[in-house]
């Protein structure tokens, strides 16, 4: 029988005390970004993120249930909740930042535009 840790990783498929907060936790989201599944799974007030707006530009990992997706809020003070996933190569897109209403990948400089829950690509890597 292994650690608590590592049966909670084996059930949950993540581990719960990471610091990514779930969907939920962040205080400023209108309910129809909160999927239901990620509500069984809150911590909380443990959670890092509970109750904080997120300003224009800023970018955060969050998670809905297992699944980790990046939050932003676009210059237009547009809120998106996209996989964190690049679609380069796989890289967090939480890592990155805002620029405008374009999120920028730290790795290599990709321009991304949320569309449908995923980022796409709209233009060459930045130099």
């Amino acid at each position: 029988m292994g650690s608590v840790s590592a049966q909670l990783i084996d059930e949950l498929g993540y581990d719960p005390d990471d610091g990514v907060p779930q969907l939920v936790e962040l205080g400023d989201l209108p309910e129809a970004l909160c999927p239901r599944e990620s509500h069984g799974g809150a911590r909380g007030a443990g959670g890092a993120a509970k109750g904080r707006a997120l300003a224009r530009g800023a970018m955060i990992a969050a998670r809905i249930g297992a699944r980790r997706v990046a939050v932003a809020r676009l210059g237009s003070g547009r809120l998106v909740v996209v996989a964190d996933e690049c679609p380069h190569d796989g890289g967090r897109i939480s890592d990155g930042f805002v620029d405008g209403e374009r999120l920028v990948c730290a790795r290599h400089g990709w321009e991304l535009e949320a569309r449908n829950g995923r980022c796409e690509r709209v233009c060459k890597p930045r130099e």
